[in-house]
């Protein structure tokens, strides 16, 4: 062999080497982050009916939450979370749609693709909006042509909301394009997605400064769901003639805000009249029912400081003792009943 090439050859024998063993660490840092429930990959839905996918459990700002630097949970991915939103698949159709655009969007639209899967485009077939607070909408922005350049998206929005992103840059902008096509939702009025399959917007008092703020329920062929992430008290409920208990009685799952466990959570500050129910208040409040309507409480948009993130913590052992839970990120509910093989 010529000598020249010697050096050469070695030095390409050394590099296969250093890929081979990046190779290998790489793919033990996976399975290790895998292990420690890092967010790669999520089990798809059942086919057969539509089911519900839980896109992300954090208050709008996500966990940890952007300015605290010292949070260990930057390091950990099994302990972050993404901004509150639900997916709903439908394997029938192939269609896919989301409550909610969070800053979150792009890795919730990886994830419910994936769930779904189903085929890659349109990215999803249709978003619901609960309301316009930064963690609600704002995700919107990539369906712009910065991004997804997306093809009349429908976005579901009640009147305020509807008209705020028509008359507000940059999301004007979205609609003049024909990146979205919005949507009119009216209260009380069934959204049909298919035949046995609906959404339906239910107003719900919280801070109102830009729109409107509703819930929703999803009806599907036999299971009912209600997606409930901001409500200032359900004492204020209960005054415009919407009582909690009664809901609950009117659906198999309940996704409610738990976004503060209790008073003194926040260190220094009186959070007393902070606009959500405390958890330990909602866990009092239904006390007294039968443990079959207590399990369907499923605490979503939790706040980063919320000690009941945490599993073995006061605060979730609480939550289990009461026969409630907190929603697990990725978690898939069928809304139709599955046939055993």
């Amino acid at each position: 062999m010529h000598a020249a090439r010697k050096p050469y050859l070695a030095r390409m024998l050394q590099r296969a080497a250093l890929a081979t063993t990046l190779s290998l660490l790489i793919s033990l840092g996976l399975a290790g982050c895998v292990a420690a429930g890092a967010k790669i990959a999520r089990t798809q839905v059942p086919t057969g009916g539509p089911s519900l996918v839980v896109l992300g459990i954090a208050q709008d700002g996500g966990v940890p939450q952007a300015g605290s630097f010292g949070d260990p949970r930057w390091d950990d991915p099994s302990r972050t979370r993404e901004v509150a939103s639900l997916g709903i698949v439908d394997p029938r159709s192939g269609k896919r749609w989301m409550i909610d655009a969070t800053p979150d969007f792009r890795r919730q639209s990886l994830e419910l693709y994936r769930a779904s899967g189903g085929a890659a485009k349109p990215v999803v077939d249709g978003i619901f909006l609960t309301h316009a607070h930064m963690g609600h909408y704002t995700g919107l922005m990539f369906l712009g042509h910065e991004s997804i350049g997306a093809k009349s998206v429908p976005v579901y929005a009640m009147a305020r909301m509807g008209e705020f992103l028509r008359a507000n840059g940059p999301w004007s902008q979205l609609v003049k394009y024909d990146n979205i096509t919005i949507m009119p939702l009216v209260a009380g009025e069934p959204v049909r997605l298919a035949d046995d399959l609906t959404v339906t917007a239910i107003v719900v008092p919280h801070r109102q400064e830009f729109s409107e703020v509703v819930a929703f329920k999803i009806a599907g062929p036999t299971r009912t769901a209600l997606w409930l992430p901001d409500i200032d008290s359900w004492r204020e409920w209960d005054a415009q003639g919407t009582r909690l208990e009664d809901m609950l009685a009117t659906v198999d799952i309940a996704y409610l805000d738990g976004t503060f466990f209790a008073n003194g959570e926040i260190p220094g500050r009186d959070m007393s009249g902070f606009p959500h129910p405390f958890m330990s208040h909602t866990i009092e409040r239904l006390a007294a029912l039968p443990a079959s309507e207590r399990a369907k409480v499923r605490f979503i948009h939790l706040n980063h400081t919320n000690p009941a993130l945490a599993a073995g913590t006061a605060a979730r052992n609480t939550i289990d003792a009461a026969g409630m839970r907190v929603a697990d990120e990725g978690e898939i509910e069928p809304l139709f009943n599955r046939v055993a093989p």
